[in-house]
């Protein structure tokens, strides 16, 4: 208290601290600023005009009752509305969840693919298990017990697995809650509330996690049901898969169908281009899962080759280890396959959302510098002393506010009506941007095809006090300008309040024959006081804005590897299952002299072979996919396709790495086998 410091209100303003206030709960890392009510009313409402007031009821006056006065006060004020605060508040609790509630449905699809993995991880280790205990459930069968007792034994055993996992995730879910929330409140953005673990919570989790488990054992436990006791309790036992060939007829009818679905959506013009494309997208997935046991020996013959080549005998033994189940690979893969078709997915889309962001400043801006603040709001004062700078030609300000437009409450840009041409380059679909000089507005292309527009329409356009007719003279196409409805300056300012226009951008042209340095020189001069703005040219502009995409997709990034992580548990368990199916034919390869290094090196290269194998088939599913994005959604700004081969590359070569790790428990514990046990092991 007493100290000075600087504020950016409109401009730049020395104040100097006179007290602290606290709202009494933890504010999220947001920092409030009090400020005295002349200061504010200079600062957001210049014209005496607020967007809204509060109004407190004295003691014993009925709310309904002073609602209604209000009403009758304000019966000359059209557009003006009364609500009871109860009323806001609930507004303000729906507007939060709705934001919530995207972010809600976006974390549960990523929980539904996290399950989905989770499911190939629990019938592989099922299918392992129901083999290694098929002389088990022959007997039981021999003594009396139905098919249908043996698939209920089944199934019992994957519902307590089932409630454990679940209660082991619910409890595990509530401690990385309680950790992020200490790890944001160290960063200054602490969190109000208690973690919202309710009855409701934990018993849809723990029933999610119950029936997954149970329909993931379904299928070994109908197969330990159906298998004949005279077959189980052969010396070897050979399981006949007879679905095989239908599995694979079935797979690649789906990748045709999704394959096609894919294509149409990519190359038709269609609204629903979006839902063909996903559609298409989950029949590949789904179909490459069916057929993947058929490609599994070829494959692996093909990427094993250069082991195979360069560590003899070791190579040939774990390829055959690998080939001899393609269907226990192909499941064991097949969870890394889903994680690894995300990431190549959003690769893909997170290279081609920068360069299409790039391509729209190399298409749309025309100025030689532009300026843009870190708050999205360049103060006002800043466009006149770039203006009057001697070497600028033009100083052109987006200004972005809110209007009713038709009826429907929307964001408006207004600009010079000279700026296009000038500064900027769009492309004009129907009419002329120079119907701007005229008082005309231009239109998406996108919204004019959706709401029915037309050049020569009249569009209403009101503030909620005053109201104009204003024609539609242009359809344009531009990612700068990304509204519906693009004004001119002047109509702009005399229909937007002053508090609610905002400078978004600030493109600047230079004079002909002008020194780029010296201009921006003098550009970062005039804008080091307000602090927050930065000087940027084209190619730091387009930078600055594949940033911020990139910045979002992280989060993508972060949710998939959480699948990634899923999938290499089940590589871990799917080794130490078939480590334990195998003891028997590990004692032997030890008794003829195979060392433990050796044994060891072998399991390891057959979980390289399996991570690379889903890996390289979860990058072409997910690149192939992604293709097809930038057609599908070009009208949305996503026209630019581009593949980053060098960080799908490291990608490949980390999955070798990931299966290094997962071999390592299974490869010490096959190391550590006894001789002599493991011979005489049944």
């Amino acid at each position: 208290i007493g100290d000075t410091t600087s504020i950016v209100l409109g401009g730049v303003q020395q104040v100097r601290v006179v007290g602290e206030a606290s709202f009494g709960t933890a504010s999220a890392g947001a920092r409030f600023v009090l400020v005295d009510r002349s200061v504010a009313q200079a600062a957001f409402a210049p014209d005496g005009g607020v967007r809204s007031f509060a109004v407190y009821a004295a003691d014993g006056v009925d709310e309904a009752d002073l609602v209604a006065d209000l009403q009758t006060a304000l019966a000359d004020r059209p557009g003006t509305d009364v609500a009871t605060g109860e009323t806001i508040r609930q507004e303000s609790r729906d507007q939060i969840a709705t934001i919530l509630g995207f972010i809600s449905t976006f974390l549960l699809v990523f929980a539904a693919i996290s399950l989905f993995v989770g499911a190939f991880i629990i019938a592989n280790t099922f299918q392992m298990i129901v083999r290694q205990r098929q002389r088990e459930f022959a007997m039981l069968r021999a003594i009396g017990a139905s098919p249908g007792q043996v698939f209920a034994s089944i199934l019992v055993q994957a519902a307590v697995v089932g409630l454990l996992g679940s209660a082991a995730g619910v409890g595990a879910g509530v401690a990385l809650v309680a950790g992020l929330r200490f790890v944001l409140a160290r960063m200054g953005q602490e969190l109000s509330g208690q973690i919202p673990l309710d009855a409701s919570t934990v018993g849809i989790s723990m029933a999610v996690g119950l029936v997954v488990s149970m329909v993931a054992a379904a299928v070994p436990a109908r197969r330990a049901a159906l298998t004949p006791p005279v077959e189980a309790m052969r010396d070897e036992v050979v399981v006949a898969d007879r679905g095989s060939r239908l599995r694979a007829v079935l797979g690649a009818l789906l990748v045709a169908l999704g394959v096609a679905a894919v294509v149409t959506a990519a190359v038709a013009d269609l609204d629903s281009g979006g839902s063909l494309l996903g559609a298409g997208a989950a029949g590949i997935v789904l179909g490459v899962l069916l057929v993947s046991p058929t490609v599994v020996p070829a494959a692996l013959r093909l990427l094993a080759a250069p082991v195979v080549a360069a560590v003899r005998p070791l190579g040939a033994l774990a390829r055959g280890n690998v080939t001899r189940n393609p269907r226990r690979t192909a499941s064991t893969a097949g969870a890394l396959m889903i994680g690894m078709a995300l990431v190549g997915a959003v690769s893909v889309l997170a290279a081609s959302a920068a360069e299409s962001t790039r391509s729209i400043v190399q298409n749309e801006s025309t100025a030689d510098f532009v300026l843009r603040s870190a708050t999205f709001e360049l103060p006002k004062e800043i466009v006149a002393q770039v203006a009057a700078l001697p070497a600028v030609a033009a100083a052109d300000a987006v200004h972005v506010g809110p209007l009713t437009v038709d009826g429907e409450r929307a964001q408006v840009v207004g600009i010079p009506a000279d700026m296009i041409g000038r500064t900027l380059r769009v492309d004009v679909t129907s009419g002329d941007t120079s119907a701007l000089t005229r008082g005309e507005a231009a239109v998406s292309a996108s919204a004019a095809k959706a709401k029915g527009w037309a050049v020569g329409d009249s569009l209403t356009v009101s503030d909620g006090s005053t109201t104009r007719e204003v024609t539609i003279g242009a359809l344009i196409d531009s990612q700068v300008l990304d509204v519906d409805v693009t004004l001119p300056l002047d109509v702009f300012e005399s229909l937007v309040p002053a508090a609610q226009d905002i400078v978004r951008t600030l493109f600047v042209a230079a004079d002909p024959g002008t020194d780029a340095q010296a201009l921006r020189g003098d550009l970062t001069a005039t804008a080091k006081p307000y602090l927050i703005v930065s000087v940027l040219d084209n190619a730091e502009f387009a930078d600055a804005l594949a940033d911020q995409v990139n910045q979002v997709l992280v989060i993508l990034y972060a949710l998939l590897g959480l699948s990634v992580v899923i999938a290499v548990l089940g590589i871990v368990n799917t080794l130490a299952l078939s480590i334990a199916e195998r003891t028997r034919e590990i004692g032997l390869l030890r008794a003829v002299g195979l060392g433990r290094a050796q044994l060891a090196s072998v399991v390891t290269i057959e979980s390289v072979l399996t991570a690379v194998f889903g890996t390289v088939l979860g990058m072409i599913v997910g690149v192939g996919i992604a293709s097809a994005l930038p057609s599908v959604f070009a009208d949305q700004g996503l026209d630019v396709l581009a593949v980053p081969w060098a960080r799908l590359s490291v990608l490949v070569a980390l999955s070798v790495v990931v299966g290094a790790v997962a071999a390592v428990g299974p490869a010490v514990r096959a190391a550590r086998l006894d001789v002599l046990d493991a011979v005489s092991h049944e």
